[in-house]
Order: structure tokens, then C-alpha cells, then sequence
């Protein structure tokens, strides 16, 4: 049942915040937040630009206050700006895509930690047919996804449908059939889902599908729909439906990121606000922060309201890079590993000068600062103190290349993410332990080593839709090297997953560094990621990553060189809007061993430790 609409603000507030009042208008920003995140949200797929756009548009809602006539109107006209800014941002991205063509200006990604539709699906272990849905949402056409945002908020009693048809510029009747007709693709989408999905699969469907590139379209959509009307195989598959109203109803909420903090909003970004006297006066602040590369208004206070989680799936698409890699522990690793390599294809020039191995130094962890960025992630293994160290060591999400972390604590600031292995973690048991953590799954270890996964790249893709069917977010095979390469591993896996329509969401990388200069050593790292990025357009979880030189032996850098890595690369990957993940290799450490672990136990950090617990 529908809920009763919610009122606007009282009037009150918003004739003060016309006047000038900051204080009215500081709460007026705080009501409508939540709204105009909402809309924003599910209009963009979660799109990076979300934070761009929700921050404009209530900029221009601040503008517009003083021209505002009635104030009872305040929800409707403030639906409006901010549909009307969802649609310039289309509009200039459109046109700068027709105008550039540089790796800086293709289209940013969602970001799956930031994913609304993940979100729904973690927090309420959606049933099939709510899954459905929301994989149903990528099938639309750009203006259905517009007024899916807008209809889900008049379901859930946020908005009125009249202020749902003046955002469209529409009158009421016509936007009741605007409504009748998106959710009928609704239903059409759901099937052709289902069609895909299905096991097995239609031979014909196959065979429509053979020319797919695996991205959801409108286009599809209708060749798909039209072989399903006509298919002896295929019909059927519409029986069971239930609508979609009755499947979201009771969404749980998701609050408003904390970053937007609507006291500074004011003080954030150059704009002309209404003074106490009714006029207006420049503020030249600047921007306080950046997400993602970009820059987003707020600080740390939280705003405390919720919004429904968005209910459209994001548009997952990344890149591409090469260079040497390290080797990863099996998949339940008792001790510390070490990495053990033969001379992998390396892009990084060795240094004429190789200073001989120096054990790191190692110091008590000092809490006064410890950074937890939303990216920051650790590889972790058992030792002496492990869970201490892993909630000192400010990592937001960590992995231990397994299922499971038997004898490991998750901090209550962060997360564990599942990995299959290799061939023979591809189980029942293992899949179902990996269901039960969180919206993310990584895809097998180094394949392409034979010390680790050692699988061909028709074993990964034969296993591959088992990995598929755990319905997580899920990782390609994390390859050790040549991710870049045309006819590597990884560049066939790709092309075979593509060919056979299954789905990979982002590409999974490794990179070990054999210069130890700093400024090399990063541009190296950011140079393979670029090109990987460039060569698959999907998002980059980069889960090994370290200074180790394995063209001849293993060799180390020194612990300052590899604490000053640690600070640089870590704010360097902090600015790579494709990439979405990293982890650190290692949180163990020995004492008594050079290393590029963080930890020798559960209190004390070696040098990279430290600028691992302090990078942002």
C-alpha cells in the first residue's frame, strides 16, 4: 500500500531562508537532502557525477530562494531544478564525449563499494525476483530511468504525483501514461533477464546474442523481447511476476553519505546567498573535500536522515594495465608467505644502483592518527595479533584469498570480501560461504602462475557461470602480469567471457614494482592501470600491490622506500576515479625479514605500516 505523500517543509522555513535567514536555511538543506540525493541517485545509476550533481543542484536551489514566490511551492519547483541538472549533466556529458576522445575525459564509473543497488541487495538479501528488478533497471531507456527515479519516490509517499509531473513538464495524465508505459518495459526487462539467465539457455537466444556486447541497451532489449514472444523455449518465462510495487515495498534506508555536511555547503563553493537583510552577498569559499577525484562539498559531520536505496543498477565499466607481480598466499594461509616468483614480464626498468636487502625497522603503532579510506584494503594471512593489527591498521575492507577468515575478527569499521581461489574452491561449500558475505566476490588467483591458480583460460570460463550464479558483484581472475597485453591471459578470458555473454564487473589486478624510486614507481603503477582501464573500460580493484623486484631473486626496497611508496601511491590511487579498490600486500610482516608487510604483530608497525595507517 501506498504510503500517505509526505508534506513539504513548513513554510515558515522556507519564507525565512528567502529572507535570509541562515539558520532556517541551513535546515531547509538538511530536509531536502535526502530528496534530492534520492532522485539524483537512481537518475545517474549511481554514477560517480551523483556528488557533483546533488551538489549544483542545491546550489542553484540556494539562488533561486530569493525569487521564489510561493513558498508552499517549494518541493515541486525544487524537483524540478533537480531533474533539470540530472538533464544538463546528460546533455554535456554527451557533448564532451563527442568532443574528446583523451583516457581523462571517458566517462567515469560507479563505484561498486558505492553502489545503491548493491546496497539493497546486502542489506536486505533480496529475493530472486527483487534482484530481477534491479539488474531489470539497466535495461531501460535514459528517460525510463529518469521517471523510475521519480515514480519510486511517489510509491514510497516522497513525492505527489503532480510534483512527479511538473519535474517532467507534463500534466498529470500524461505522466500516468508516461508511468503505465516505463513499467511495462519494466516487465519486458525482468523477462529478458530471466532469459539470460536461464539454465540452459535458449539455443536461438544464443544465437541472437551472438553479436551482444554484453552491455544492456534499449536496442537489446527489444531484439531480445522480440525472440521471446516468438519462442516455443522461451515462453513462460513471464509466469510468476509479481509487480514491482509489491516487491519494494518496505525497502530499508540507506543514510545520505556523510560527506555532505550542509553547514559548509554555504561556505563550500563560490555562490551568491541571501544575506539577513534580503539581499544577496558574494561568498568566495572554496571546496572542502574530494571523492572519487572529484571535488564534493562537507566534511566529517553526518547528516542524520535516510533516504529509500536506489533501486537501478550501475553501469559497470573500467580499464586495463601490465607490469611484474608478486606472488599471493594459497587460499587459507597460516604463516606468513613469501613471495616466490620467477622472472615475471616486467615494464619497470631495473635501477642501475641495487641497494642489498635491509630488514625493515620496525616501531610501535602510534593511533593518534589512523586514516580509513573507503578504497584502503589489506591482503591478510594468520599470525600472532592479526585481528589487533587489522583494526589498527585502518584498511576499510580486507581478503585473506579464501572464503572465509577462520580466526580473523572483521573490525566494525570494515569488511571482508570472499575470493574463489583457483579450480578446486570452486564448491558448493565455497560458494555458499562466500553468499554470505557481503555484495562482492573476487574472481580466481594468478591464474597465469603456475605457482598459484595454474588454470587455462578455457578451465576458468567452463567454471566462470558458477562463479556467476553466487549473484555477487564479481571480480575477473586477478592475473600477475600482462593485464594490458592484446592475447594475454587476462585479454582472452575477457574476450571469451564477452563472446559467451557472461559477466565480469570489474577487472582484478596485481602489480609489484621493481624500480624503488618513488616517482617511477608510481607513474609505473598508474601507467598499467591506464592502460587496462583503457583496453576493457570496467572498474580496477587492484587487490596485491607492493615494491618488490622479482626480475632476479626477490629483492626489497628499503623500509623508507617503501614507506614513501606506500604515502604516494596510496594518494595517487585515491585519485584514479576507475580505481575503485586497492589492497596492500601485506598486513604480516617479520621482524627478522626485509618485507613489505605492515605488521609484525598485533601492536607493532614496520615503516610502510605507519604511512599505510595514515594514508587517506
Amino acid at each position: 500500500m501506498r504510503k500517505k505523500p509526505r508534506s513539504g517543509p513548513d513554510t515558515g522555513v522556507v519564507s525565512a531562508a528567502c529572507a535570509g535567514d541562515r539558520q532556517a536555511l541551513d535546515h531547509l538543506l538538511t530536509q531536502c537532502l535526502p530528496l534530492v540525493y534520492n532522485i539524483v541517485g537512481r537518475a545517474l545509476n549511481g554514477h560517480a557525477d551523483v556528488d557533483d550533481v546533488v551538489q549544483e543542484t542545491l546550489l542553484r536551489m540556494v539562488r533561486g530562494l530569493p525569487k521564489l514566490r510561493d513558498p508552499a511551492a517549494f518541493r515541486s519547483w525544487l524537483v524540478a531544478i533537480t531533474i533539470r541538472q540530472v538533464r544538463d549533466r546528460e546533455q554535456a556529458r554527451a557533448a564532451d564525449r563527442d568532443r574528446r576522445a583523451h583516457l581523462e575525459d571517458a566517462e567515469a564509473i560507479t563505484d561498486p563499494a558505492l553502489d545503491f543497488a548493491g546496497l539493497t541487495i546486502l542489506r536486505l538479501g533480496l529475493t530472486e525476483q527483487r534482484r530481477e528488478v534491479v539488474e531489470a533497471t539497466r535495461w531501460l531507456d535514459p528517460d525510463d530511468q529518469e521517471l523510475l527515479s521519480l515514480w519510486w519516490l511517489e510509491e514510497t509517499g516522497e513525492l505527489e504525483r503532480a510534483e512527479l509531473a511538473g519535474a517532467l513538464g507534463l500534466s498529470d495524465r500524461h505522466a500516468s501514461v508516461r508511468v503505465q508505459r516505463m513499467k511495462k518495459q519494466m516487465e519486458v526487462s525482468r523477462v529478458v533477464v530471466r532469459a539470460l539467465v536461464a539454465a540452459p539457455r535458449c539455443a536461438e537466444l544464443d544465437e541472437t546474442a551472438s553479436t551482444w556486447d554484453g552491455t544492456p541497451s534499449a536496442l537489446w532489449r527489444k531484439r531480445f523481447a522480440r525472440h521471446i514472444r516468438g519462442c516455443g523455449v522461451c515462453e513462460g518465462l513471464d509466469e510468476g511476476l509479481l509487480p514491482m510495487d509489491r516487491l519494494l515495498s518496505g525497502l530499508p534506508l540507506v543514510a545520505v553519505p556523510a560527506r555532505f555536511d550542509v553547514s559548509q555547503l554555504l561556505d563550500a563553493v563560490p555562490t551568491a546567498v541571501p544575506s539577513g537583510h534580503g539581499g544577496t552577498r558574494r561568498r568566495h569559499g572554496r571546496r572542502s573535500g574530494r571523492i572519487g577525484g572529484k571535488q564534493v562539498v562537507g566534511g566529517s559531520a553526518a547528516v542524520a536522515v535516510a533516504v529509500v536505496a536506489a533501486l537501478v543498477a550501475p553501469r559497470l565499466t573500467g580499464g586495463s594495465s601490465s607490469t611484474t607481480a608478486a606472488a599471493s598466499p594459497a587460499p587459507v594461509a597460516s604463516v606468513t608467505p613469501s613471495p616466490t616468483r620467477s622472472a615475471s614480464p616486467s615494464k619497470s626498468p631495473t635501477p642501475k644502483a641495487k641497494p642489498s636487502p635491509s630488514p625493515s625497522k620496525h616501531i610501535a603503532a602510534a593511533p593518534a592518527h589512523i586514516a580509513s579510506g573507503a578504497k584502503k584494503g589489506v591482503g591478510v594471512w594468520t599470525f600472532g595479533g592479526v585481528s589487533q593489527a587489522l583494526a589498527a591498521s585502518g584498511a576499510n575492507w580486507y581478503y585473506t584469498w579464501s572464503t572465509q577468515h577462520s580466526g580473523i575478527t572483521t573490525p566494525s569499521s570494515g569488511s571482508f570480501v570472499p575470493m574463489i581461489w583457483g579450480a578446486k574452491s570452486v564448491t558448493d561449500s565455497s560458494l555458499a560461504q562466500a553468499r554470505q558475505y557481503g555484495p562482492y566476490l573476487l574472481g580466481f588467483n594468478e591464474p597465469d602462475m603456475a605457482q598459484q591458480s595454474n588454470m587455462t583460460v578455457e578451465q576458468a570460463l567452463q567454471l566462470w557461470p558458477k562463479l556467476m550464479a553466487a549473484g555477487k558483484i564479481l571480480g575477473s581472475p586477478a592475473v600477475a602480469y600482462g593485464g594490458d597485453t592484446a592475447g594475454g591471459w587476462l585479454d582472452r578470458f575477457m574476450s571469451g567471457a564477452e563472446a559467451k555473454g557472461y559477466r565480469v564487473d570489474f577487472i582484478t589486478l596485481h602489480w609489484y614494482g621493481g624500480d624503488f624510486r618513488t616517482p617511477q614507481a608510481v607513474e609505473q603503477l598508474k601507467s598499467y592501470l591506464a592502460a587496462v582501464y583503457a583496453r576493457y573500460h570496467k572498474p580496477i580493484w587492484l587487490t596485491e600491490y607492493a615494491l618488490i623486484d622479482f626480475s632476479q631473486g626477490t629483492r626489497f626496497p628499503s623500509a623508507q622506500q617503501q614507506a614513501d611508496f606506500v604515502t604516494a601511491s596510496t594518494k595517487a590511487l585515491d585519485g584514479l576515479s576507475y580505481v575503485r579498490r586497492y589492497a596492500w600486500f601485506g598486513l604480516g610482516a617479520d621482524a627478522s625479514k626485509p618485507s613489505s608487510g605492515l605488521f609484525t604483530d598485533g601492536t607493532t608497525t614496520t615503516a610502510a605500516g605507519r604511512a599505510f595507517q595514515s594514508a587517506d
